[in-house]
């Protein structure tokens, strides 16, 4: 009996020590953040040398296309406000903190109220930039529909700490707190990245005003986009629009033939595809399923492209979607990662904790979580071959040896990758045709 009385105490401190615990974790400065490294991450997924620096920046667009109030009558005009959130290598000398504010649910949605949250990152607000080492690639990341700047963040930052201004556009029309008419985010999108590519050029060129003066290498841009991102980057590259789909457009549009403007078959575009655009990173881009492009379209893009999909996505498809750009792409030298198993959200980062909350709309974890993976394991993967992608064509760095990989993830542990930890992935490689 008075064994047993001792056990008691010692059962109850444990469970209490386990209980206790998370609480402690979540509050210590050491906590995981979004981006953070599972012990299994693969090797160019860690942070680079720079510590960071985050500042906000509000832009207008004068005098563009009001899209959203198109009717048979009237085409109005407007200045089109942008946001954009910039992250950039800081003179600093300790790892610093910060909190971005984001929201769960949709404005005017009764079931789905919008609520504001917070979490914390990596970077610090309004630091001062590190400008004595020279100018920077720039990458511009553009969110899904709804969306927001901070949709990203564990890539953002990551890639800032490795030496590139990150630039996330928060897209008018198209996000959580402002959902506008679809038919906006169709035609704004490609615009909306060319026209910050064109601010960002300004503001880090030599001579100009402001912390970005000096720090922007404009000439070696990359688009970075999820979803309805990933179909804008994609036309302001290069890959024009199918004329069929000016007549889905004009159905929502009051009748407008607008969007024709990036078709290939407008004599015009092709001049609109900007050389400074070097690469695009294409998560789960949407359109190919809902005859957005044609082979011919297709086949005017011309820069490297890495494509990341999950073979079950419902949302843009797979094959008669993001890989069936992959394939009609023939003259862009271009690869395809597959996470097996995984639908639309191969992008995001993980779900807030506010998601878990009793009697929360079920929808609020599935704009970020995947059913099958780990969230934060999709992102240390994203890390880890976009830091190669980019690496090579912004920078030149030697990173083939990431990218050279066999198809199958189990065929034999890719490079980069921990034992036995490269497993449920497919990479595919296609050559340009010319």
């Amino acid at each position: 009996m008075r064994t047993a009385k001792m056990y008691i105490p010692i059962i109850v401190i444990l469970l209490l020590s386990y209980s206790i615990s998370p609480v402690i974790g979540q509050n210590d400065s050491n906590h995981f953040l979004y981006g953070d490294l599972l012990p299994d991450a693969p090797e160019l997924a860690e942070r680079g040398d720079y510590l960071i620096g985050v500042r906000t920046l509000e832009l207008i667009h004068k005098n563009q296309p009001d899209v959203a109030n198109f009717t048979k009558d009237a085409k109005p005009n407007y200045d089109r406000p942008l946001k954009v959130e910039v992250w950039y290598p800081a003179a600093i000398s300790t790892m610093p903190e910060t909190s971005y504010s984001d929201f769960i649910g949709v404005a005017n949605d009764e079931k789905r109220p919008l609520s504001p949250f917070s979490f914390k990152g990596r970077a610090e607000r309004n630091a001062l930039p590190k400008n004595d080492v020279g100018a920077f690639p720039l990458v511009i990341v553009s969110h899904g529909y709804l969306g927001s700047r901070y949709l990203m963040t564990y890539l953002t930052e990551n890639l800032a700490s490795k030496g590139y201004i990150v630039v996330a556009i928060h897209h008018t029309e198209s996000t959580f707190e402002d959902p506008g008419k679809f038919s906006s985010t169709l035609y704004h999108r490609p615009l909306d990245d060319l026209f910050v590519l064109n601010e960002m050029a300004q503001k880090g060129s030599e001579g100009a005003e402001g912390f970005l003066a000096g720090m922007i290498d404009a000439e070696n841009t990359a688009l970075v986009g999820y979803s309805m991102g990933g179909y804008g980057a994609l036309n302001a590259a290069g890959a024009g629009f199918s004329p069929a789909f000016g007549g889905f457009f004009g159905q929502m549009s009051g009748g407008s033939d607008k969007i024709t403007e990036r078709s290939l078959a407008n004599p015009s575009y092709a001049s609109t595809v900007d050389p400074r655009i070097k690469a695009v990173v294409a998560f789960a881009p949407w359109g190919m399923a809902r005859g957005v492009w044609d082979s011919e379209g297709l086949a005017n893009l011309k820069l490297p492209v890495f494509f990341v999909a999950g073979d079950q996505d419902d949302i843009s498809g797979y094959e008669d979607g993001i890989k069936a750009i992959y394939d009609g792409a023939v003259n862009a030298n271009r690869y395809l990662l597959t996470y097996k198993d995984a639908r639309h959200n191969v992008a995001p980062n993980p779900p807030p904790a506010e998601s878990f909350q009793k009697g929360m709309h079920l929808d609020e974890y599935l704009r970020y979580a995947e059913p099958v993976w780990d969230q934060r394991r999709i992102n240390n993967i994203n890390q880890h071959f976009v830091t190669a992608f980019l690496g090579i064509h912004l920078k030149g760095k030697d990173y083939a040896s990431y990218l050279d990989l066999p198809v199958d993830s189990l065929e034999e542990t890719w490079e980069g990758f921990k034992p036995r930890t490269s497993i449920g992935l497919e990479l595919r490689y296609l050559d340009a045709e010319k």
